[in-house]
């Protein structure tokens, strides 16, 4: 065959396209392992970040060393409020559970009335990781909650902190969302954040309080103790910020196993 035929030309053609195809779905497989470490230990920064453990530049050593020795997650029926981790019949192996997937299953999922999503996020899965922080001497310090719900453009995954007395917030971290850097995007910025370190997440009744402001908070306001300054130019997405929490601190959230937490503290 010529090699300057058209038949030569897509023989070549072809055989680049099968040594490339090679190629990629080799590097994609050889670093699978690698990318999923990377994800765990991605998890676990924003874990401790949420609970003030750690600086954001940490090494991934010492991510794993503070996590290994602070942190233990349990799994938690979001419907009855009880811990499911030992339920081996549910979670056979329950450091597998994939919360983001279930919340996609519609088998181990809820759809949640319009006129309750709060949080704009359609679908609720059944049962949820909870992190609780452990302090240096091996004390409970700290429960860490997953929480999410739609800003302006995004949906945006975060992690909430409470104290042991669950309702002083420790700490609020989003780790991923697509909101407008510099307006929206400003949920990632450390001083936005360090704001909301003991706010009161409820009130009277255990009602869910906290609430994003338009403005900045008047320290000595009634309300103060449950408002954090809004971020400028981001109302739709303050709004979020404020709606998802108020699900995520609600019945349809983690209400029913705190108040579970609540309860077995008053006998």
């Amino acid at each position: 065959m010529s090699r300057d035929s058209i038949g030569f030309t897509f023989m070549v053609s072809a055989a680049l396209c099968v040594v490339c195809s090679i190629l990629v779905s080799g590097a994609a497989v050889g670093l699978r392992s690698r990318q999923d470490l990377n994800k765990e230990n991605e998890r676990k920064k924003n874990i401790l970040s949420a609970a003030g453990l750690i600086n954001p530049d940490a090494a991934a050593n010492e991510i794993s060393k503070v996590y290994d020795e602070r942190v233990k997650g349990i799994i938690v029926d979001l419907n009855t409020g009880k811990v499911v981790t030992d339920d081996k019949e549910l979670f056979p192996n329950p450091q597998e559970y994939d919360q983001k997937a279930a919340a996609d299953n519609p088998k181990m999922s809820m759809e949640i009335p319009s006129a309750e999503d709060l949080a704009g996020i359609k679908r609720r899965e059944n049962y949820s990781w909870v992190y609780l922080i452990n302090d240096e001497n091996g004390k409970l310090s700290q429960y860490v909650l997953p929480v999410r719900g739609k800003g302006l453009w995004s949906t945006l995954w975060g992690f909430l902190a409470l104290d042991t007395n669950l309702n002083t917030i420790a700490g609020l971290t989003f780790y991923e969302h697509g909101e407008t850097p510099g307006l929206g995007g400003e949920v990632d910025n450390p001083k936005w954040k360090a704001l909301w370190k003991g706010k009161e997440a409820y009130g009277k009744d255990f009602e869910p309080e906290i609430e994003v402001i338009k403005g900045t908070v008047v320290p000595d306001s009634k309300n103060a103790i449950h408002e954090v300054d809004g971020l400028s130019g981001a109302t739709i997405t303050s709004r979020g910020v404020t709606h998802l929490l108020d699900f995520w601190l609600g019945n349809l959230g983690f209400r029913p196993y705190l108040e579970s937490i609540r309860e077995q503290g008053e006998k």
